[in-house]
């Protein structure tokens, strides 16, 4: 089992391999996140009745909660990616991290634009310094910190290893953001769903949730897939394997 698991490993370090893998991935995760998307905002829209307080402005949360999440998820990943990066320096790694420096921005601004639409009609303002919505504030600034300082390098390798020393400084704030409703006192509202423990959300508003942050991580798996093939196929450009594929494209076009 083990020793499967490491020719695995060992296959997906190689770029030619990698390359082809994710792209016969990338339609069935594409798929699926469509499928689960649709099912879940359709559920959100349609199906999940006006809470009794917010009335229908509560429905931003189906967006809002997953973009939360899925920042949040981002990073950890980056952050384990850059251990491999500069622990073993496996250079597949160094460019799924960084290329997951913009797909968190992106996350992280849309949790920031939905909140601050969710909370004109609750708190009687776009945006509070609470500590919960200025610690996401932060992760977006960080993301932008690792994305400008990989792009200060002409050296990709090792502008991917000084970015990682970042990303592992910047993980502190992953758990400020996840505990500051309960160390401060703050506007936002804390946890509803728990893993353990009784969650004090609508058993109706749950499952158009769920369908909503499985789909995010979906979309965050093919949109990986997808900048990473294009990173690696860019800094390959002058090796054999990719002349090979693009001949291989040109002749079947």
């Amino acid at each position: 089992m083990w020793q499967k698991i490491k020719v695995a490993f060992h296959k997906l370090g190689s770029p030619a391999y990698f390359y082809g893998f994710s792209g016969r991935l990338l339609p069935w995760l594409w798929i699926a996140f469509g499928g689960l998307a649709a099912w879940g905002l359709y559920q959100a829209l349609f199906v999940v009745p006006p809470d009794y307080q917010q009335g229908d402005s509560y429905r931003i949360l189906f967006i809002h909660v997953p973009s939360a999440w899925q920042a949040m998820m981002t990073y950890v990943t980056m952050s384990v990616l850059a251990v491999i990066t500069l622990v073993w320096r496996i250079r597949i790694a160094e460019i799924m991290a960084m290329v997951s420096a913009p797909i968190g921005a992106a996350f992280t601004l849309i949790c920031l634009t939905t909140g601050a639409l969710w909370g004109k009609p609750t708190w009687g303002t776009y945006w509070a310094w609470d500590a919960r919505l200025t610690s996401m504030l932060v992760l977006l600034f960080i993301y932008l910190g690792i994305m400008g300082l990989y792009a200060a390098f002409e050296d990709r390798r090792k502008g991917a290893r000084v970015a990682s020393v970042l990303i592992l400084v910047g993980l502190v704030n992953i758990p400020i953001i996840h505990f500051s409703v309960e160390w401060w006192t703050t506007l936002h509202q804390g946890a509803t769903i728990r893993l353990f423990g009784e969650s004090t959300m609508d058993p109706s508003m749950i499952e158009p949730l769920i369908y909503m942050t499985i789909a995010t991580k979906v979309l965050y798996a093919a949109l990986l897939l997808m900048r990473s093939r294009t990173e690696l196929a860019d800094q390959d450009r002058r090796r054999a394997w990719v002349r090979q594929r693009v001949a291989g494209s040109t002749a079947r076009g």
